[in-house]
Formats: C-alpha cells, structure tokens, sequence
C-alpha cells in the first residue's frame, strides 16, 4: 500500500488548496462550524497578487476526519499544530496568517509556536475569551455560554439556527445568517460540540502577550460575541498591534461586508513582490 509523504499527509489532512503562485502569501484560517469557503468573497480580488492558502481545520469541510483526535483538538494548540504543520508541508516563509474569530486565536497560537514563518497575523473579529472576568468584558456570562451548550447538545441544528443569527445580528440580512447556519449543519456534530466547548470556554489571554509578529485587529462596530472591549484590550496586550473598527455589524464581516472587509485588509497588507 503507497503511503503519503509526510506533505502530502497534512494537505489531505487538512484539504489545503493553494491558489496563485504570487508573493507573500496569505494563510486563512476559518472560525467555529465554518469552512475554508467562508472566504469566497475575499479570495477573487486578492488571488491577483498574493498567493492564497486556504484550508479546513480537521473535522470541518473536506478535512479527514479519521485524522481527528479527541485528545489532540482539547485545546486550541492542537489546531495551532496543525497551521504550522501546513507551513512546513508547503515550505511557506513570510506568511501573513488571516484568521476570522476563534480561528484568529489559532492562527495567534501558530505564530506564538513558530513565529519564523509569520511575518504578520491578521485578526478579524478575534476574541481570546469570550467569558466576562473581573475588568474583562468577553460578551458573554459563564452562565451564557452553559445554556448555550446545553441547547448545543438538546438540539444541534435549532442551536445552529439560532447562533448563526445571533453571530449575525440584526441589521444583516437573513440569509446571511441562514448561508452561517448551513455551514454550522454540515460540520460533523460530534466534533463540532467539542470543538465549540474549547472555543467558548477557553481562556487564551496570558497567551497574547507572547506573539512577536505585528498584528492587525479588525473588529465591528456592534459584535455581541466579540464587542468593542475585546478590541481594546488586544490593542493593549499584543507587543505590536493596530485596531481598526469597521462601520459593519455583527461577528463576520467578510460576508456581510465583504468590499468594507477587503479595503481594510488591503491597508495593511504587505506589497505584493515585483
């Protein structure tokens, strides 16, 4: 039987597709329930001029799920592995790590890990714990976040329906919410329920203190999951940050204001090489 190289093993692992040949290039790394796909309104215009790394995180999309270890995904490190894994599979250097909620806190991980591959990591919508603490406003009560699992495990695809609007907010247009929701119903639930504990109930902020690669913060104007606070304090924790408030609302604005999202991250993104 042919066995994968160790590359080869982590591309299929983690259904990597590479787009363009341009530099630097840009790793994405998607939140909770979503796929690499949640991208798809960012990815036409920069596939012009960076190289474009796209991927999902086991358990989610085209991803092996044989490749899911209970043990190894306990903690956001275990998807931080991962992302570094790839960018030694794939002999990246400079990258420019774009990651949307708890995928920003990965892709901070990663950085933290082996910050030789990263020369920046691009935070949109991040939040390093979401639980409310003593001078720490995370957007939710601990209490909040037990009844959200709770429903979680009465009823996945309700809970998914109602999150996906809640992530969304009221200004945005429901379908937005229903496109979120779709892709919350088609992660495995089995790991989708634990990958959602270790996103909500982790605590990631001793770590941010500890990334040495610039970071760029981009945050909503109104996100109950992440709100304003959360900004504030990554500007005032990171070593080397920048926070930016876009006019847009709710927790994932590369669908909701996707051309806002794209201009923002083009400020602040590395030329691309001659």
């Amino acid at each position: 039987m042919h066995q994968l190289s160790t590359s080869q093993a982590v591309i299929q692992r983690n259904h990597i597709r590479i787009i363009g040949d341009n530099k630097p290039t840009l790793l994405f790394c998607h939140g909770f329930g979503c796929t690499q796909h949640i991208w798809q309104y960012l990815t036409p215009a920069l596939a012009a001029h960076y190289q474009l790394i796209l991927f999902d995180h086991v358990g989610a999309g085209g991803s092996d799920l044989s490749a899911y270890n209970p043990t190894k995904y306990a903690s956001l490190e275990g998807y931080a592995q991962d992302v570094v894994e790839i960018c030694a599979a794939l002999d990246l250097h400079d990258v420019v790590v774009i990651g949307h909620s708890i995928g920003a806190t990965i892709a901070m991980l990663a950085a933290i890990q082996a910050p030789t591959y990263f020369r920046q990591v691009m935070m949109l919508s991040p939040s390093p714990c979401f639980i409310n603490d003593a001078g720490y406003l995370g957007g939710f009560e601990r209490d909040d976040v037990n009844q959200l699992l709770t429903l979680m495990d009465a009823d996945y695809n309700s809970w998914a329906n109602m999150f996906a609007n809640l992530l969304m907010g009221p200004s945005n247009p429901p379908s937005i919410g229903e496109d979120l929701a779709g892709y919350f119903c088609s992660m495995d639930t089995t790991i989708a329920k634990q990958f959602a504990r270790v996103s909500f109930l982790s605590d990631y902020r001793p770590q941010v203190s500890q990334v040495s690669v610039p970071t760029v913060v981009l945050q909503c104007s109104e996100d109950v999951v992440a709100p304003r606070e959360v900004g504030d304090y990554l500007l005032h924790h990171l070593p080397d940050a920048t926070l930016v408030t876009l006019r847009a609302t709710g927790h994932c604005p590369h669908l909701s204001a996707p051309v806002e999202t794209l201009t923002a991250m083009e400020r602040f993104l590395p030329a691309m090489a001659l």
